[in-house]
């Protein structure tokens, strides 16, 4: 989660307190950031780009074993006792 998001996060938290608790302000941004980014160090969270390059490789990979199986079921057709 990139600093944007944080902030983000932080700002929607900070609007959900009554108004009284507004004058806090900049200590609740600060400590809310600081709890964010410690719980959201602790999991195990890849960029969008990391997932976005993965799904990339995922789909080529997918795309390919649907080739090998299509060939497969070429050469199990031709071959005595195959399937087909």
């Amino acid at each position: 989660m990139d600093r944007i998001q944080l902030d983000e996060l932080a700002r929607r938290l900070l609007e959900s307190l009554p108004a009284g608790a507004r004058t806090l302000q900049r200590d609740l941004e600060t400590n809310f950031r600081a709890v964010l980014r410690a719980n959201l160090a602790r999991l195990d969270l890849v960029t969008r780009d990391e997932f976005d390059a993965q799904a990339r490789v995922l789909e080529r990979t997918r795309a390919k074993l649907e080739a090998l199986e299509a060939q497969v079921a070429v050469l199990e057709g031709r071959t005595p006792g195959g399937a087909g």
